[in-house]
C-alpha cells in the first residue's frame, strides 16, 4: 500500500482500515531504513498516526504544519512524495533529516531548535490575516518543548491576537529523555483529569438525544455560561486561563478520532490546543522500552531480535568530558552540573547518578540555564 502513496492526494483515497495497515507499513520502512542510514527513529514511530490523520483532513501544502524541532518530520516526508529517498537520509546530497523548503513544497520553514515555532507560526498567521488567506497553519510541538519560555511568549501572543493557529501538542512525555519540570507534570495530570470532558460529552447527548426539539437550543444557550459553570464544577486548565480553547486529550494512534476532531476544529479559525497522547518509539519493542538509546542512532545492522547490536566504538567527547567532570567533582562539592533536557548526550548521566544533589536539568531552556549558572557562581559554586 506504501508503494501507492506519493502525495496526500493518494491517501486521501483509502478507507480507516487501510490507513491503519498503512501505519503498519510505514514503521516497518522507517524501522528498515533509519537503522541503516542512521537518524530519529524514537520519535518518528510515535507520530505515524499523527502525521497520517493530518495530511489527511487537510489540504497541504496549502494548510501549512510546522514541526517543531523538525526531527519527528520523517513521516511527513515519506507522505509527501519522498520515500525513494531514504537511503540517502542525513547523507550529502540525499534527504535532509528535518523539514526543508528547498527539498519539498510541502516543508514550511528549516526548523532545528526546540519551541521556535509557535512564534513563526503567529508571524505567519498574522500575514495570511493580513492577506485574507483562510488556510490553516498547524503548529505540532513536543511536551518538552513547554519547559522553553518563548512558547509562553508565542501563546501570549496568539491567544491576545486571537490567531487562528491550531496547536498540537504530541505528548510522549519525552523531550529526548524523560521530560521534567512542572509542566510535564502539569500535562501528566491532565491526562488523567477527564471527567469534565466526560460530564460535558453525557450533557450534551442526553439533551440531544433525548430531548430531540428543544434540546439543541438548551445545549446553545448553556455554552454562554458555559466557562461560569466551567469554574464552578471544574479546574479550568492552564491553556484556557492563557485563553486559548483546549481539546484533550486525545488518543495518537488512533487515526478515526484524530480525523473526526481535524474535522471538527479545521474550520473553528481561533488558537486551539489539541493535547495529544503518543508513545515514542510505538510499535518497535526495543524503542519502546528505551526510547532515549533510539531517539538518534547511528546506521548498523540490526540483530536477528531486532534490536541494536552494540558495537564498540572509542569513547566520544561529551563521555570523555563526562567521566573526568566526575573525577573533579569528586574532589570539589562546589561543582555543579546543569543540562538543558540533554543528560546523556552531554554526557552528565553518570554525574547525574553520583551526584544527584548536584546535578540540574532544567528542561529545554537554555536561557534559563546561563542565568541560573550564574546565580549559582555568585554564591561561589563552579
Amino acid at each position: 500500500m506504501l508503494e501507492n502513496i506519493d502525495s496526500p492526494k493518494d491517501l486521501k483515497k483509502l478507507t480507516i482500515e487501510e490507513l491503519n495497515l498503512l501505519s503498519n507499513e510505514i514503521r516497518k520502512f522507517l524501522i528498515e531504513k533509519v537503522t541503516k542510514t542512521g537518524g530519529h527513529l524514537s520519535p518518528n514511530l510515535g507520530v505515524v498516526e499523527l502525521t497520517i490523520a493530518l495530511h489527511y483532513v487537510f489540504n497541504l501544502p496549502k494548510d501549512e504544519i510546522l514541526w517543531d524541532v523538525g526531527h519527528q518530520s520523517y513521516v511527513h516526508k515519506i507522505l509527501t512524495g519522498r520515500k525513494s529517498k531514504f537511503d540517502l537520509l542525513r547523507k550529502k546530497n540525499g534527504l535532509s533529516g528535518y523539514p526543508t523548503p528547498k527539498e519539498s513544497e510541502y516543508d514550511v520553514i528549516h526548523t532545528g531548535h526546540s519551541s521556535t515555532t509557535l512564534s513563526i507560526a503567529s508571524g505567519i498567521a498574522t500575514a495570511k490575516l493580513m492577506n485574507n488567506d483562510n488556510s490553516n497553519t498547524i503548529v505540532v510541538i513536543g511536551d518538552g518543548a513547554f519547559s522553553n519560555g518563548l512558547v509562553y511568549e508565542a501563546l501570549n501572543s496568539i491567544s491576545n491576537n486571537k490567531l487562528p493557529i491550531i496547536i498540537i501538542i504530541n505528548d510522549n512525555g519525552m523531550s529526548i529523555c524523560k521530560s521534567v519540570g512542572g509542566i510535564s507534570k502539569y500535562l501528566d495530570k491532565l491526562k488523567t483529569s477527564r471527567s469534565y470532558i466526560h460530564f460535558k460529552k453525557s450533557l450534551e447527548n442526553f439533551l440531544h438525544n433525548k430531548i430531540p426539539y428543544i434540546g439543541p437550543k438548551i445545549v446553545k444557550s448553556l455554552y454562554s455560561f458555559k466557562d461560569a459553570m466551567k469554574s464552578l464544577l471544574f479546574k479550568r486548565n492552564l491553556f484556557e486561563d492563557l485563553g486559548l480553547a483546549y481539546i484533550g486529550p486525545i488518543d495518537g494512534h488512533n487515526i478515526k478520532t484524530m480525523i473526526d476532531i481535524f474535522n471538527e476544529v479545521k474550520n473553528i479559525k481561533k488558537p486551539i490546543i489539541l493535547h495529544v497522547v503518543t508513545v515514542k518509539g510505538k510499535g518497535y519493542e526495543p524503542s519502546e522500552k528505551k526510547p532515549d538509546d533510539y531517539h538518534g542512532i547511528s546506521g548498523v545492522c540490526l540483530n536477528c531480535d531486532g534490536s541494536i547490536p552494540i558495537v564498540k566504538e572509542n569513547p566520544s567527547y561529551s563521555k570523555i568530558f563526562g567521566d573526568y567532570l566526575v573525577k573533579l567533582a569528586e574532589k570539589d562539592n562546589d561543582i555543579i552540573a546543569i543540562t538543558a533536557a540533554m543528560r546523556t548526550g552531554t554526557g552528565l548521566k553518570l554525574f547525574s547518578e553520583k551526584f544527584p544533589s548536584r546535578f540540574f536539568d532544567v528542561g529545554i531552556a537554555e536561557e534559563h540555564a546561563v542565568d541560573f549558572a550564574l546565580g549559582l557562581v555568585l554564591k561561589k559554586k563552579k
